[in-house]
């Protein structure tokens, strides 16, 4: 596979990531809510999820991914009900101005965070589009080495991590201008019913 081929593939895949869906609303949505470090499980938990579908892709399992149809209904489910349940915290949540720290209790729900994630991923229509359907048109699948499997692994990693990364690093900023109560209020509200939406998304299968 030409270096070039693999630039092409890094900035298709980033287009794809940076244009605002299910993923990037969670992200965005979680850091104002509950601070980069809620984010940042949730963000590891969509690049497993980009990473589990460019392998499906690449080898081809698409037996293997119905096979495990079940599984990824339960997470789905589970991640979907868990964001369900962050919105409607925030919505519940007595409006009391914030510093831009992070949650104390994000660290520990760092495996929650990232099973919905996971799930945000798994029944994002976009990611199954790109990978199913956009991806065999950028390579030829038939014909990658494992160097190039391995490479655009890296790829896959780095770019589905830094773009929602960098939307969560702006939006937990946006954390410290909430000196008024009535202002939190709004925020708090406004990025719950965009987590709780995501939820609902989620559990449904995104469609």
């Amino acid at each position: 596979m030409e270096s070039h081929a693999y630039l092409v593939f890094a900035l298709a895949l980033a287009v794809a990531v940076a244009t605002p869906g299910p993923g990037i609303l969670a992200v965005a949505s979680c850091a104002i809510g509950r601070g980069f470090r809620a984010a940042f499980g949730l963000t590891m938990g969509i690049v497993v999820g980009d990473v589990i579908f460019f392998l499906l892709s690449v080898f081809g399992l698409a037996a293997l991914a119905a096979t495990m149809g079940e599984f990824f209904l339960f997470v789905k489910i589970v991640g979907g009900a868990y964001l369900i349940w962050l919105g409607l915290k925030l919505w519940r949540a007595q409006p009391a101005p914030v510093e831009p720290r992070d949650d104390p209790k994000a660290e520990r729900g760092f495996l929650r965070n990232a099973l919905a994630g996971l799930a945000v991923t798994l029944s994002n229509p976009k990611a199954i589009g790109f990978y199913a359907g956009l991806l065999p048109t950028i390579v030829d699948i038939a014909h990658l080495r494992v160097i190039d499997i391995t490479v655009m692994t890296g790829i896959v990693i780095g770019v589905v991590a830094l773009i929602p990364l960098a939307y969560a690093a702006a939006a937990a900023r946006a954390r410290g201008f909430l000196a008024d109560e009535r202002r939190l209020r709004v925020v708090n509200r406004t990025a719950g019913t965009a987590m709780i939406g995501v939820g609902v998304s989620v559990a449904a299968g995104g469609q």
